[in-house]
């Protein structure tokens, strides 16, 4: 007992410590010893370190925002990849940036085209891997068919239902496609594109958090209630600032289509 005691005196110093990696130097206990408290010591460390994660909430107008969580993803590896879960989050976001740049764009360019999919007998691909796409004019893009005869009429499909306004026309195995004027309505248009596009985007981050939080939900048995809560407020937390980046980026989008 005097060992556990000697050990446990030390715990006030072991509490400021900024790692939680520091509690698996505490030794353990052998069977049967009343030095078992030392187990309960390192549960009491564990516990405590953890829950000191969360930082000082921060003035925001007349109210306080919400206690943050910053849970070092190494003190949970065993339970959720957190780095991943973000990674995953990004991607989301990267997905909807690329989205923007690519198809939501009020001048209409051959690289516009090119990730456009076509449905085809064999599969889905993209159109710059069966056509090969160029600009005639400002006023007129080409789409020449003439490697994949039999697949024209879809590319032509996936053109006009691409949501960018476009109506080609088909001759032969060229598909012409004209660049439609920049009216207020086509930019309307885009801008109501772009908010679906978010909407789209933001259901997809939502699946990624939910299967998060299942994965954690999945260790109630084994781990405390405050850990589970503490893991989940740091998942939405995440989410959130993912879809407050999303906003930002329609607002910015939104503002640079319709002028």
């Amino acid at each position: 007992m005097a060992v556990a005691l000697r050990y446990c005196r030390h715990l006030p110093p072991l509490l400021y410590r900024s790692s939680f990696a520091m509690t698996r130097w505490l030794p353990r206990a052998a069977a049967g010893c009343p030095a078992l408290l030392l187990d309960s010591c390192r549960q009491c460390v564990r516990q405590v370190l953890l829950i000191r994660q969360l930082a000082t909430k921060k003035a925001k107008g007349k109210g306080q925002s919400e206690a943050r969580v910053n849970i070092s993803a190494a003190l949970v590896e065993d339970i959720i990849n957190l780095k991943e879960t973000s990674e995953d989050m990004q991607a989301v976001v990267e997905a909807l940036k690329e989205d923007f740049s690519r198809n939501l764009s009020v001048r209409t360019s051959p690289g516009a085209l090119d990730h456009i999919i076509v449905m085809t007998k064999d599969g889905k691909f993209p159109l710059n891997q069966l056509g090969q796409i160029s600009q005639k004019s400002p006023q007129l893009i080409i789409v020449n068919m003439t490697n994949f005869p039999e697949s024209t009429a879809a590319a032509t499909k996936a053109i006009r239902e691409s949501g960018m306004n476009l109506n080609p026309e088909v001759d032969g195995t060229i598909i012409r496609v004209p660049v439609p004027k920049v009216t207020r309505e086509h930019r309307e248009s885009l801008a109501k594109l772009a908010k679906q596009s978010t909407n789209k985007s933001k259901e997809a981050l939502r699946k990624v958090r939910s299967k998060s939080i299942s994965q954690v939900k999945k260790f109630k048995s084994k781990v405390s209630e405050d850990t589970i809560w503490l893991l989940e407020k740091q998942i939405q937390q995440m989410s959130d600032e993912a879809a407050a980046e999303m906003d930002k980026l329609l607002a910015a989008k939104t503002k640079e289509l319709l002028g």
